[in-house]
Protein backbone atom coordinates (compact mmCIF):
# COMPACT_ATOMS: atom_id res chain seq x y z
CA UNK A 1 0.00 0.00 0.00
CA UNK A 2 1.30 3.40 -1.04
CA UNK A 3 1.32 5.66 1.89
CA UNK A 4 2.68 9.49 2.37
CA UNK A 5 6.10 9.32 4.18
CA UNK A 6 9.61 10.89 3.64
CA UNK A 7 9.30 8.97 0.28
CA UNK A 8 9.86 11.57 -3.11
CA UNK A 9 9.01 8.29 -5.43
CA UNK A 10 7.06 5.28 -4.72
CA UNK A 11 6.92 2.49 -7.74
CA UNK A 12 4.82 -0.54 -6.58
CA UNK A 13 4.28 -3.58 -8.80
CA UNK A 14 4.35 -1.36 -11.85
CA UNK A 15 3.33 -2.86 -15.10
CA UNK A 16 4.00 -1.30 -18.63
CA UNK A 17 3.00 -3.07 -22.04
CA UNK A 18 3.57 -2.04 -25.35
CA UNK A 19 1.54 -4.43 -27.11
CA UNK A 20 2.32 -8.05 -26.89
CA UNK A 21 5.86 -6.72 -25.29
CA UNK A 22 6.05 -6.09 -21.11
CA UNK A 23 8.63 -3.82 -21.11
CA UNK A 24 7.95 -2.51 -17.36
CA UNK A 25 7.36 -6.22 -15.21
CA UNK A 26 6.06 -5.89 -11.57
CA UNK A 27 8.60 -3.26 -10.65
CA UNK A 28 8.92 -2.10 -7.23
CA UNK A 29 10.84 0.64 -5.41
CA UNK A 30 11.13 3.48 -3.78
CA UNK A 31 13.41 6.80 -3.29
CA UNK A 32 13.75 8.94 0.16
CA UNK A 33 14.04 12.68 -0.22
CA UNK A 34 16.81 13.98 -0.41
CA UNK A 35 18.94 11.72 -1.87
CA UNK A 36 20.07 10.40 -5.52
CA UNK A 37 18.87 7.28 -6.77
CA UNK A 38 20.85 5.71 -9.45
CA UNK A 39 18.31 3.68 -11.92
CA UNK A 40 20.72 1.22 -13.56
CA UNK A 41 19.81 -1.41 -16.27
CA UNK A 42 20.80 -2.73 -19.69
CA UNK A 43 19.41 -1.38 -22.85
CA UNK A 44 15.74 -2.66 -23.05
CA UNK A 45 16.02 -3.01 -19.27
CA UNK A 46 12.65 -0.75 -18.85
CA UNK A 47 14.60 2.17 -17.46
CA UNK A 48 13.22 4.53 -19.86
CA UNK A 49 9.64 3.03 -19.53
CA UNK A 50 9.82 3.53 -15.76
CA UNK A 51 11.10 6.72 -15.76
CA UNK A 52 8.36 8.00 -18.60
CA UNK A 53 5.24 7.18 -16.14
CA UNK A 54 6.85 8.49 -13.00
CA UNK A 55 6.91 11.97 -15.33
CA UNK A 56 3.62 11.34 -15.93
CA UNK A 57 4.16 11.52 -19.77
CA UNK A 58 2.84 7.13 -20.20
CA UNK A 59 0.01 5.45 -18.02
CA UNK A 60 1.00 2.32 -16.45
CA UNK A 61 -1.20 -0.86 -17.43
CA UNK A 62 -0.88 -2.05 -13.65
CA UNK A 63 0.73 -1.16 -10.37
CA UNK A 64 1.12 2.26 -8.95
CA UNK A 65 3.60 5.15 -8.91
CA UNK A 66 3.45 8.04 -6.69
CA UNK A 67 5.51 11.47 -7.33
CA UNK A 68 5.87 13.36 -4.22
CA UNK A 69 2.95 11.46 -2.94
CA UNK A 70 0.60 12.87 -6.30
CA UNK A 71 -0.52 10.87 -9.42
CA UNK A 72 2.13 11.76 -11.58
CA UNK A 73 -0.54 13.27 -13.85
CA UNK A 74 -1.18 15.64 -11.59
CA UNK A 75 -0.55 19.28 -12.67
CA UNK A 76 0.28 20.22 -9.19
CA UNK A 77 3.39 18.59 -9.86
CA UNK A 78 4.28 20.86 -12.25
CA UNK A 79 6.48 23.71 -10.20
CA UNK A 80 7.64 20.81 -7.70
CA UNK A 81 9.27 18.30 -10.56
CA UNK A 82 12.40 18.93 -12.83
CA UNK A 83 12.53 16.45 -16.14
CA UNK A 84 15.83 15.99 -18.21
CA UNK A 85 15.39 14.49 -20.94
CA UNK A 86 18.02 12.41 -23.39
CA UNK A 87 17.11 14.53 -26.52
CA UNK A 88 17.47 18.25 -25.42
CA UNK A 89 13.66 19.84 -25.06
CA UNK A 90 15.02 23.27 -26.10
CA UNK A 91 13.36 25.63 -28.64
CA UNK A 92 15.58 25.37 -31.74
CA UNK A 93 15.35 29.60 -32.15
CA UNK A 94 15.73 30.70 -28.63
CA UNK A 95 19.57 31.74 -27.40
CA UNK A 96 20.44 29.91 -24.63
CA UNK A 97 20.38 32.70 -22.20
CA UNK A 98 16.93 33.64 -23.08
CA UNK A 99 15.48 30.06 -23.25
CA UNK A 100 16.88 29.21 -19.29
CA UNK A 101 15.60 32.93 -18.68
CA UNK A 102 12.37 31.69 -19.90
CA UNK A 103 11.75 28.56 -17.86
CA UNK A 104 13.42 30.30 -14.89
CA UNK A 105 9.68 32.97 -15.71
CA UNK A 106 7.65 29.74 -15.06
CA UNK A 107 8.50 29.52 -11.12
CA UNK A 108 7.82 31.74 -7.95
CA UNK A 109 11.48 31.82 -6.77
CA UNK A 110 14.10 30.27 -9.80
CA UNK A 111 17.82 29.96 -9.38
CA UNK A 112 19.74 32.58 -10.61
CA UNK A 113 19.85 32.01 -14.53
CA UNK A 114 23.65 33.74 -14.88
CA UNK A 115 25.09 31.80 -12.39
CA UNK A 116 23.40 28.89 -13.60
CA UNK A 117 24.96 29.37 -16.91
CA UNK A 118 28.21 30.06 -15.49
CA UNK A 119 28.53 26.78 -13.20
CA UNK A 120 27.91 24.58 -16.61
CA UNK A 121 30.51 26.72 -18.33
CA UNK A 122 27.59 27.93 -20.92
CA UNK A 123 28.20 32.18 -20.08
CA UNK A 124 30.20 32.37 -23.76
CA UNK A 125 27.52 30.74 -25.35
CA UNK A 126 24.67 32.59 -23.98
CA UNK A 127 23.44 34.54 -26.89
CA UNK A 128 23.72 31.54 -29.13
CA UNK A 129 20.76 29.49 -30.55
CA UNK A 130 19.96 26.13 -28.88
CA UNK A 131 20.03 24.88 -32.25
CA UNK A 132 23.83 26.26 -32.77
CA UNK A 133 24.97 24.73 -30.02
CA UNK A 134 26.95 21.30 -29.93
CA UNK A 135 25.67 18.31 -28.53
CA UNK A 136 27.31 18.28 -24.74
CA UNK A 137 26.52 22.32 -24.59
CA UNK A 138 22.36 21.53 -25.23
CA UNK A 139 23.09 18.92 -22.93
CA UNK A 140 23.97 20.94 -19.79
CA UNK A 141 21.39 23.66 -20.88
CA UNK A 142 18.61 20.89 -20.62
CA UNK A 143 20.39 20.37 -17.21
CA UNK A 144 19.87 23.90 -16.36
CA UNK A 145 16.42 24.41 -17.08
CA UNK A 146 15.37 21.06 -15.13
CA UNK A 147 16.92 22.96 -11.94
CA UNK A 148 16.30 26.43 -12.26
CA UNK A 149 13.34 26.04 -10.77
CA UNK A 150 14.12 24.95 -7.67
CA UNK A 151 12.22 21.39 -8.15
CA UNK A 152 11.67 19.10 -5.11
CA UNK A 153 12.55 16.01 -7.17
CA UNK A 154 14.54 15.93 -10.31
CA UNK A 155 14.53 13.22 -12.99
CA UNK A 156 17.74 13.07 -14.90
CA UNK A 157 18.15 11.02 -18.05
CA UNK A 158 21.56 10.18 -18.99
CA UNK A 159 23.01 13.26 -17.98
CA UNK A 160 26.41 13.13 -19.06
CA UNK A 161 25.97 11.37 -22.44
CA UNK A 162 28.64 12.82 -24.71
CA UNK A 163 29.90 15.17 -22.31
CA UNK A 164 34.16 16.11 -22.03
CA UNK A 165 35.52 15.46 -18.25
CA UNK A 166 35.12 19.03 -17.49
CA UNK A 167 31.52 19.00 -18.52
CA UNK A 168 30.90 16.01 -16.61
CA UNK A 169 32.18 17.11 -13.42
CA UNK A 170 30.42 20.41 -13.85
CA UNK A 171 27.43 17.98 -13.70
CA UNK A 172 28.44 15.91 -11.21
CA UNK A 173 29.09 19.35 -9.00
CA UNK A 174 25.62 20.32 -9.81
CA UNK A 175 24.21 17.15 -8.70
CA UNK A 176 25.95 16.56 -5.52
CA UNK A 177 24.87 20.42 -4.84
CA UNK A 178 21.09 19.39 -5.55
CA UNK A 179 21.38 16.64 -2.63
CA UNK A 180 22.73 19.28 -0.27
CA UNK A 181 20.00 21.41 -0.72
CA UNK A 182 17.40 18.60 -0.13
CA UNK A 183 16.47 17.87 -3.79
CA UNK A 184 15.99 14.28 -4.55
CA UNK A 185 17.44 12.70 -7.71
CA UNK A 186 16.97 9.83 -10.24
CA UNK A 187 19.36 9.38 -12.39
CA UNK A 188 19.76 7.39 -15.23
CA UNK A 189 23.44 6.55 -16.53
CA UNK A 190 25.31 3.92 -18.19
CA UNK A 191 28.37 4.83 -16.64
CA UNK A 192 29.26 3.13 -13.29
CA UNK A 193 31.55 5.32 -11.76
CA UNK A 194 28.97 8.19 -12.24
CA UNK A 195 26.39 6.13 -10.21
CA UNK A 196 29.05 4.97 -7.57
CA UNK A 197 30.14 8.94 -7.34
CA UNK A 198 27.05 9.95 -7.44
CA UNK A 199 24.34 7.48 -6.01
CA UNK A 200 23.35 7.22 -2.08
CA UNK A 201 20.85 4.20 -3.25
CA UNK A 202 21.63 2.13 -6.72
CA UNK A 203 18.61 0.20 -8.43
CA UNK A 204 19.31 -2.19 -10.84
CA UNK A 205 16.42 -3.53 -13.00
CA UNK A 206 16.67 -6.07 -15.97
CA UNK A 207 13.63 -7.20 -18.51
CA UNK A 208 11.42 -4.80 -16.58
CA UNK A 209 12.27 -6.28 -13.02
CA UNK A 210 14.41 -5.65 -10.20
CA UNK A 211 17.25 -7.35 -10.04
CA UNK A 212 19.12 -5.52 -7.33
CA UNK A 213 18.81 -2.81 -4.82
CA UNK A 214 21.38 -1.23 -2.29
CA UNK A 215 24.12 1.40 -1.42
CA UNK A 216 27.23 0.99 -3.53
CA UNK A 217 28.95 -0.31 -0.47
CA UNK A 218 26.69 -2.97 0.16
CA UNK A 219 26.79 -3.82 -3.70
CA UNK A 220 30.43 -4.31 -3.86
CA UNK A 221 31.44 -5.85 -0.67
CA UNK A 222 32.61 -9.12 -0.84
CA UNK A 223 33.59 -11.43 -3.28
CA UNK A 224 37.10 -12.21 -2.02
CA UNK A 225 38.33 -10.13 -5.55
CA UNK A 226 41.45 -8.38 -6.13
CA UNK A 227 41.86 -5.91 -8.93
CA UNK A 228 45.24 -4.06 -10.32
CA UNK A 229 47.21 -2.75 -13.46
CA UNK A 230 50.60 -3.92 -14.21
CA UNK A 231 52.80 -4.90 -17.08
CA UNK A 232 51.27 -7.38 -19.30
CA UNK A 233 52.62 -10.92 -18.67
CA UNK A 234 53.24 -11.52 -15.36
CA UNK A 235 54.16 -15.03 -13.90
CA UNK A 236 50.53 -15.67 -12.55
CA UNK A 237 51.62 -19.59 -11.52
CA UNK A 238 54.01 -18.41 -9.16
CA UNK A 239 51.53 -15.59 -7.60
CA UNK A 240 48.83 -18.10 -7.06
CA UNK A 241 51.59 -20.29 -5.36
CA UNK A 242 52.20 -18.10 -3.12
CA UNK A 243 48.08 -17.16 -2.03
CA UNK A 244 46.28 -18.81 0.21
CA UNK A 245 44.70 -22.44 -1.23
CA UNK A 246 42.06 -22.54 -4.14
CA UNK A 247 43.16 -19.15 -4.85
CA UNK A 248 42.63 -18.31 -8.85
CA UNK A 249 44.87 -15.34 -10.45
CA UNK A 250 43.56 -14.49 -14.32
CA UNK A 251 45.00 -11.19 -16.75
CA UNK A 252 42.15 -10.10 -19.06
CA UNK A 253 42.79 -7.52 -20.97
CA UNK A 254 46.58 -7.54 -21.08
CA UNK A 255 47.99 -5.96 -17.93
CA UNK A 256 44.66 -6.18 -15.57
CA UNK A 257 44.52 -8.52 -13.36
CA UNK A 258 41.86 -10.72 -11.15
CA UNK A 259 42.74 -12.38 -8.23
CA UNK A 260 39.96 -14.52 -6.81
CA UNK A 261 40.08 -16.21 -3.59
CA UNK A 262 38.84 -16.73 0.19
CA UNK A 263 37.25 -13.58 1.49
CA UNK A 264 40.00 -11.95 4.15
CA UNK A 265 42.91 -10.29 4.60
CA UNK A 266 45.55 -12.65 3.41
CA UNK A 267 44.35 -12.58 -0.10
CA UNK A 268 45.25 -9.01 -0.24
CA UNK A 269 48.77 -9.73 2.14
CA UNK A 270 49.43 -12.36 -0.26
CA UNK A 271 49.03 -10.20 -3.44
CA UNK A 272 51.08 -7.21 -2.06
CA UNK A 273 53.53 -9.28 -0.94
CA UNK A 274 54.21 -10.62 -4.39
CA UNK A 275 54.15 -7.62 -5.96
CA UNK A 276 56.93 -6.56 -3.44
CA UNK A 277 59.13 -8.82 -3.96
CA UNK A 278 58.67 -8.93 -7.44
CA UNK A 279 59.60 -5.41 -8.53
CA UNK A 280 55.86 -4.75 -9.11
CA UNK A 281 53.83 -1.74 -8.85
CA UNK A 282 49.98 -2.56 -8.83
CA UNK A 283 47.73 0.62 -10.10
CA UNK A 284 44.62 0.80 -9.32
CA UNK A 285 44.51 -2.13 -6.66
CA UNK A 286 40.54 -2.59 -5.31
CA UNK A 287 39.97 -4.92 -2.85
CA UNK A 288 36.13 -5.61 -3.63
CA UNK A 289 34.07 -5.53 -6.58
CA UNK A 290 33.33 -2.64 -8.65
CA UNK A 291 30.13 -1.59 -9.22
CA UNK A 292 30.74 -2.56 -12.66
CA UNK A 293 31.82 -6.00 -11.92
CA UNK A 294 28.39 -6.01 -10.20
CA UNK A 295 25.91 -5.01 -12.86
CA UNK A 296 27.73 -7.18 -15.34
CA UNK A 297 27.13 -10.41 -12.92
CA UNK A 298 23.71 -9.66 -12.51
CA UNK A 299 22.66 -8.62 -16.11
CA UNK A 300 24.98 -10.54 -18.00
CA UNK A 301 28.24 -10.18 -20.03
CA UNK A 302 26.51 -10.49 -23.41
CA UNK A 303 26.11 -7.65 -25.91
CA UNK A 304 22.67 -6.82 -26.52
CA UNK A 305 20.70 -4.68 -29.35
Amino acid sequence: MLTVTDTALEVVDLVKRYGARTAVDGLSFEVQRGTVCALLGPNGAGKTTTVEVAEGFRAADGGAVRVLALDPRDQALKPRVGVMPQSGGGYPGLRAGELLRLFASFHRDPLDAADLLDRLGLTDVARTSFRRLSGGQQQRLSLAMAVVGRPELVFLDEPTAGLDPQARRATWELVEALREDGVTVLLTTHLMDEAAQLADDVVVIDHGRLVARGTVPELTQGGGQIRFKAAPGLDLDDLTRTLPHGSVAKESPAGSYLVEGAEGPQLLAGVTAWCAAQGVMPAGLQAQRSLEDVFLDLTGRELRA
